[in-house]
């Protein structure tokens, strides 16, 4: 499995922010306080997986927009483009669906990893199937928008047929209505494959909101730390085993590895747009020194993705607070 030992054997020496927790993200199984949430988010950690796969082998219908373009007197070449990207346009609503349901999963595992009365630290070791849950929702985002950064087919297609629905509008030529995506829902879905990273735009946003909104019983808001502080331990968690040979040895394939860059990453950019300081300031509670070091120890091929989210899908890194040794790191 992906996990690998992930986490297995993390019962660290005390670090500079205290002690790490064990988080056996391997064998985490919900507690009956944790099922709900678990089986909400489970549902659509389910769908995650076939959401890669179709993007993976998205191809795009660039030739037949090429050749359309190029003879728009021709009718039938203009007719095989508009039938090579409606499916693919299908495809993206789904995606573009697929990041509402994912906004509302981490949602709800944000309100269970963060409710009074326990600190970050004790609801990680308390909730260790959510942490999970957590790690895979970072873990999908990442590589979902590293396949979306690579593939420019996937705007290419979408603007020619948004330009080819308002000719025919002006022309009047009937669509196939059932598979219209409509107006309102093309302008979102414009916006949203307008980001260079779409779905960490959509988790980071989801965060602020849930920190700005949320209200308990007890009619306290929510303070900010609850949520940075268990993100800030998750980065250091997946930090110290990246860089610990003991437990590193212990992770039976390179995924695990992979997987554990990935949130690790995933949850400093969480951090970053959350906090109002971010993560590179000399108060930030993530090492960022001691995290690019150990991306950068890795084969770049591995990690030219990750360091790239870093270095351009971060709110801060830029800020006069952001120490020139990191920014150097990221050079």
């Amino acid at each position: 499995g992906l996990m690998g030992n992930l986490l297995k054997v993390l019962a660290c020496a005390e670090l500079e922010h205290g002690p790490i927790v064990f988080l056996d993200f391997e064998h985490a199984q919900p507690t009956e306080a944790e099922t709900a949430v678990w089986n909400q988010v489970s549902a659509v950690l389910e769908e995650a997986h076939g959401i890669l796969a179709e993007l993976q082998s998205y191809n795009g219908a660039g030739q037949e927009i090429r050749e359309a373009i190029q003879n728009p007197g021709d009718l039938a070449l203009q007719e095989k483009a508009w039938n090579a990207v409606c499916p693919l346009v299908a495809k993206l609503k789904r995606f573009y669906e697929f990041s509402l349901r994912l906004e509302n999963a981490l949602r709800s595992l944000l309100e269970a990893l963060t409710s009074p009365p326990y600190a970050p630290m004790q609801h990680l070791e308390r909730e260790q199937a959510l942490a999970k849950q957590f790690a895979e929702i970072l873990h999908f985002t990442l590589s979902f928008d590293e396949l979306k950064m690579t593939n420019p087919a996937i705007q290419n297609d979408f603007s020619y047929y948004r330009r080819t629905i308002s000719r025919n509008r002006l022309n009047n030529q009937q669509l196939d209505a059932e598979n219209e995506v409509n107006n309102e829902m093309a302008n979102r879905m414009s916006l949203f494959y307008a980001e260079a990273t779409p779905m960490l735009k959509t988790l980071s946003n989801a965060t602020t909101k849930f920190v700005s909104e949320v209200q308990f019983p007890e009619n306290k808001t929510l303070p900010i730390e609850d949520t940075t502080d268990c993100l800030s331990t998750m980065a250091c968690v997946c930090r110290v085993m990246l860089e610990t040979p003991e437990y590193r040895c212990r992770f039976t394939n390179t995924d695990t590895m992979l997987f554990c860059m990935r949130v690790m990453v995933g949850v400093i950019i969480l951090y970053d747009h959350v906090h109002p300081v971010g993560a590179f300031a000399k108060t930030s509670k993530i090492d960022m020194k001691g995290c690019i070091k150990v991306l950068k120890e890795q084969p770049s091929n591995s990690v030219e993705g990750l360091l790239n989210a870093l270095r351009y899908t971060t709110r801060h890194l830029n800020d006069d607070s952001t120490s020139k040794q990191i920014r150097a790191l990221l050079q």
